[in-house]
């Protein structure tokens, strides 16, 4: 399958997921509102997100993938199989011996992590026991990044990109019962979170077996097939560990001011769309392509790819980022202000979410470039960049943060610009590396429709200001600001699409090449089994 083909699958079913997610953030807003019981809530989910991203999603699928890849194409089946079973073994081991130990150890974590409600000792302890019920979902999900991982490098992407759904249905489904009831709705999530953590591996593990993988648990040691991934792991780590320590050191700032931690997550939610929708992925169907065009010497078609990927993805980041800057309280207050979530809390949000909003092009690039390093199997350049990135970005962030709360505001919306400035320059010292080693250049006629999107949501911008300089009048001609902003986002959608084609931002027959099924096997190599496309 193409990219736009495998993009739009991975897309569309983030998409589901996401519109199963926002149901999901609607409920827990309303039952958990934005003070203390939603802050200890939230507060719960970063801890075993942190590993999680750092162990299962990040540095160990971006080395897993192209040496899965190369491992099923020149060794064959059996080996690749191999690898895949020792790897998790020794995965399981290292993250259920983390769990233990974290869950063992929250109520001193919890003293770092929670810092700014150590003197509120019935929210401290309710973050304490919510994260200690939540660890599990570490260790499932490692399992289920592997069988993903399984997948994807064999060119099959359908199972691993609708597995998240199940997380938004648990937890839907565990708080709406309890949703009258703010701590009762705190636990029933936290315990959702980690069942759906046992369902999204099953599901995985059946995806994968269903397409002829196999991969066997074994005593954990250290092979030299698991060698080689921890030396491309360890750098990816390093790198993810030192994006997961901003949110950290962030969270840890944001305590200092009640609400706060709850404005930043739910401005989180509505700018991590795009970069679900778009660079996510994006970035997972190209791995495996780069993967194999690198290990076939085709380096002139791996740019070509890389073009075709920053096209793809700006055609809708940028649309996405105008929309988030130009209008930010009038999405946060038509989709979120009910119940407990006030339109004093849906102003806050907007403060942050107009910040994170023009970040959201770098959040979106930094998902297309990083394959371009891992198919080359170097975890190492985008290890130092991160650093970088997070130096400054911890830095900054603590300056505005404290500068604002001196001048008398809140001081969160420093952290949303610090986590913006600093994102562009991890894109930067990407573009510049690559560009160095030859790796990517954009042909003119792709700088050329970059323009061309960036004029068209220029043009879109512009309309969306307008909008929200009318919001009121727009809620009373359609009667609520429910339907009024849906309305809104519907009409821009459309118009900016057409005056993408308008301007040939983007044209048909690109549109039916992009999606047109390339020949040859996917990147996991001949005797696939056919019909198990996503």
């Amino acid at each position: 399958m193409s990219l736009a083909r495998n993009t739009a699958v991975i897309g569309g079913l983030t998409l589901v997921s996401r519109l199963f997610g926002f149901a999901r953030d609607l409920v827990l807003a309303a039952a958990l509102g934005a003070g203390p019981v939603a802050d200890a809530f939230f507060a719960a989910l970063r801890f075993p997100n942190l590993f999680r991203r750092l162990f299962a999603e990040g540095a160990f699928s971006q080395a897993f993938v192209p040496v899965y890849s190369k491992t099923l194409a020149t060794e064959g089946q059996e080996a690749a199989d191999q690898l895949a079973g020792e790897a998790l073994s020794v995965l399981l081991a290292v993250t259920g011996a983390l769990s233990a130990l974290a869950i063992l150890a929250m109520p001193w974590i919890n003293r770092v992590l929670f810092v700014g409600y150590v003197d509120d000792p019935d929210t401290f302890a309710l973050a304490t026991l919510l994260t200690q019920i939540t660890m599990p979902y570490l260790v499932c999900m490692t399992a289920a990044t592997l069988f993903s991982g399984v997948l994807n490098a064999r060119g099959k992407f359908f199972v691993a990109a609708a597995a998240p759904i199940l997380l938004n249905m648990c937890l839907l489904v565990g708080v709406w019962p309890f949703r009258e009831d703010p701590h009762q709705a705190a636990y029933a999530a936290a315990i959702a979170v980690t069942a759906s953590g046992i369902l999204q591996a099953i599901w995985v593990w059946w995806g994968a077996h269903r397409a002829g993988a196999g991969g066997r648990l074994t005593v954990p040691r250290i092979t030299p097939g698991v060698k080689r991934l921890v030396a491309l792991a360890v750098p990816g780590a390093i790198a993810g560990g030192a994006l997961q320590i901003n949110v950290l050191v962030s969270q840890a700032l944001a305590s200092f001011e009640q609400g706060a931690i709850t404005y930043l997550n739910v401005a989180d939610r509505l700018y991590q769309l795009p970069l679900g929708l778009i660079g996510i992925a994006v970035g997972v169907a190209m791995l495996p392509k780069l993967s194999r065009l690198v290990h076939e010497g085709d380096e002139a078609g791996a740019r070509s790819a890389l073009d075709e990927a920053v096209a793809l993805s700006m055609a809708f980041t940028l649309p996405a980022a105008a929309a988030i800057m130009a209008i930010p309280f009038f999405l946060i207050d038509g989709l979120y202000t009910r119940g407990a979530f006030t339109a004093e809390d849906a102003r806050n949000v907007a403060m942050a979410l107009f910040h994170y909003g023009w970040g959201v092009p770098a959040f979106v690039l930094a998902k297309i470039y990083a394959p371009a390093f891992f198919a080359r199997e170097d975890t190492k350049a985008p290890m130092r960049y991160a650093i970088a990135s997070m130096v400054m970005n911890i830095a900054l962030g603590a300056a505005l943060f404290f500068l604002l709360r001196e001048s008398g505001v809140a001081g969160f919306p420093g952290l949303a610009i610090a986590t913006s400035a600093a994102a562009w320059l991890n894109v930067g010292l990407m573009i510049r590396s690559l560009t160095a080693r030859g790796a990517y250049g954009p042909s003119p006629a792709a700088f050329a429709r970059l323009l061309r999107i960036v004029f068209a949501s220029g043009v879109l911008f512009g309309l969306l200001w307008l909008a929200g300089e009318n919001r009121a009048a727009l809620e009373s001609q359609f009667g609520s600001k429910e339907v009024a902003i849906l309305v809104v986002i519907l009409l821009a959608g459309l118009f900016y699409f057409a005056l993408a084609f308008v301007v040939r931002a983007v044209t048909f027959a690109e549109v039916l090449a992009a999606f047109r099924r390339e020949r040859g096997p996917p990147s996991g190599g001949a005797g696939l089994p056919p019909g198990l496309d996503a």
